[in-house]
């Protein structure tokens, strides 16, 4: 059990960043374990042959399908949008020491295999070995989908800053995962090992990660604590056509089935490309019909760096015949299973 003791200036300090190079990380467990991770099997079967002949092999052997990740391969943003050419640096510039330790640490008594044994002799080389391999996995593997899963987080991360504005940590962490409860000052992850600690004013940071799905992850002192967690409409991360259903078909006889269409899938939060791409018609036209939906009140936008995610107000959740608690929950957690870094 992990449990992460919260004082008035951690709560303070809950604050919430996205990882390109986290993402990246976990993905290579999803190619380790298709069948663990069912939801990325659409991403996971384009990606495969992308692979061949790039000798991920020292990647797959350090990022098991279970168990411990490394840290030093995912040292926690210190941006709440960081570039991986900066995030890239940092996991070079991990000290030999660090990686041949965390290399020979396998948890739960596992044996460690020859080939991480053997880099963990040479931490230098397995060092500049793996952070190549991932710029190159990166290229072929994550890049030319990370619009879209750019989306999802950001989506996710102006969902709960609002919450964490309107309800303040309770709203935050109450459906974030079902491994994660609070209560009284003191968050509780669910996992098969222990840590108890104050965080000493250094607050906690909250990650959502696509391909963490369907388990939560956490670091823990020294490096800056960290929760990453599944963001709410991973689901539809890997759906392509236009949104259907009831709601969608009663609200098209109301203000056309385009209009419809879009306001059904800002159920959440999205950018004009990730709509455009969901409901298959071109980014002009999803502007054009923005614009309507924003003059009657039922969307709104929000400025996320250089971009603008879009989401619909509580009167578009009405007309969208949303209830209350749906809009709630809209704007807090996710849920899965639990499992370790």
């Amino acid at each position: 059990m992990i449990e992460f003791v919260l004082a008035p200036d951690d709560v303070a300090r809950v604050r919430f960043a996205f990882s390109p190079l986290w993402e990246m990380v976990r993905s290579v467990r999803v190619l380790a374990d298709p069948s663990g991770h069912a939801l990325h099997l659409p991403w996971v079967r384009r990606v495969r042959p992308r692979l061949r002949g790039l000798g991920i092999e020292p990647l797959l052997e350090v990022v098991s399908p279970a168990g411990y990740i490394p840290d030093f391969l995912t040292p926690p943003p210190d941006t709440p949008l960081p570039d991986l050419g900066a995030e890239l640096a940092a996991v070079r510039a991990a000290p030999p020491e660090v990686v041949a330790a965390e290399l020979t640490w396998t948890g739960h008594g596992r044996r460690l295999a020859p080939a991480r044994r053997a880099m963990a002799a040479d931490p230098a080389r397995a060092l500049e070995t793996l952070a190549d391999l991932l710029e190159r996995y990166w290229e072929a593997a994550v890049e030319p989908f990370w619009p879209r899963i750019r989306d999802l987080l950001e989506g996710d991360v102006l969902r709960r800053s609002a919450a964490l504005a309107a309800e303040g940590a309770a709203g935050v962490f109450a459906d974030l995962h079902e491994a994660v409860s609070w209560r009284a000052g003191t968050l509780t992850v669910d996992r098969p090992w222990d840590f108890r600690g104050e965080l000493a004013g250094r607050g906690i940071l909250l990650v959502p990660s696509a391909f963490v799905w369907p388990q939560v992850s956490v670091m823990v002192p020294p490096y800056q604590p960290m929760l990453s967690y599944p963001p709410r409409g991973v689901a539809t991360l890997w759906e392509t056509g236009p949104a259907d259903g009831p709601r969608a078909g009663a609200l098209a006889a109301l203000m056309g089935r385009r209009r419809a269409e879009l306001l059904a899938a800002l159920a959440t939060p999205a950018s004009t490309t990730d709509l455009a791409r969901r409901t298959g018609v071109t980014a002009g036209a999803v502007s054009q019909h923005l614009g309507v939906l924003r003059a009657c009140g039922l969307v709104t936008g929000h400025r996320m760096g250089r971009r603008v995610l879009y989401v619909r107000t509580p009167a578009g959740d009405a007309l969208a015949g949303a209830q209350r608690s749906d809009a709630s929950a809209s704007r807090r957690g996710g849920a899965g299973e639990a499992s370790g870094p």
